[in-house]
């Protein structure tokens, strides 16, 4: 499943648009915030995907059912750009449980991309619902790649891939390699550079957020 964002009408919309916009880029607040609250629309709709159970909840004049998360997913990203749409996730999925992992484009010289994953730092993810987001899906390589490691040791219940911008290899790449998980998107672009950045794109999300890398 592929939920794209952009051919949806929402204000969320709106926040894509300004993640674009190299003049409202100059502000990396606004930018981590941006990020933070399409993390937050992505959050209220992955929800209603979920399974939910009736509670009892008492009032002041009564009982009240209601209806409740069957079960917290467990919030995962990719360090350090997936940050702030992690932290969106978080503001809705207030009780959840988090993973991070490290995955970096190794520089090689007339090679095709290599991306090197050093770190994972997770609770038990046997038979639970994880949630992943990372600002960018370019070539897919590295969402692929952490989302092997964690398959890789635990036995995962249900997968959500969460992403700003996505390229139309990324997309590709993705369903090919990770079979069953859905997929968010705000938009999905067709291009990408020489250097696998997306067209247009937005940039370097990391750099953006945090400033440039040395």
């Amino acid at each position: 499943m592929i939920f794209d964002l952009s051919k949806t009408n929402s204000i969320a919309n709106t926040f894509v648009a300004e993640l674009r916009d190299e003049q409202i880029q100059l502000d990396r607040m606004r930018f981590r915030r941006n990020l933070e609250r399409l993390g937050e629309f992505f959050a209220l709709e992955i929800s209603k995907t979920l399974t939910y159970t009736t509670v009892q909840t008492q009032t002041p004049l009564g009982i009240a059912n209601t209806r409740q998360l069957a079960e917290q997913p467990v919030l995962a990203t990719i360090l350090r750009a997936g940050i702030p749409m992690q932290q969106g996730l978080l503001n809705i999925f207030d009780r959840a449980e988090a993973a991070f992992i490290t995955a970096y484009r190794k520089p090689r010289v007339n090679s095709p991309i290599e991306i090197q994953v050093d770190y994972i730092s997770a609770p038990d993810l046997t038979d639970k619902v994880v949630i992943i987001a990372d600002p960018m899906l370019a070539t897919g390589l590295s969402m692929v790649l952490c989302c092997k490691e964690l398959i890789a040791q635990y036995k995962i219940k249900e997968l959500h891939i969460v992403a700003a911008i996505a390229s139309t290899e990324g997309v590709k790449h993705v369903r090919a390699n990770i079979s069953g998980a859905k997929l968010w998107v705000g938009a999905i672009d067709e291009e990408m550079t020489t250097k696998s950045y997306i067209v247009p794109g937005l940039g370097d999300a990391g750099d953006l957020a945090y400033g440039p890398k040395v």
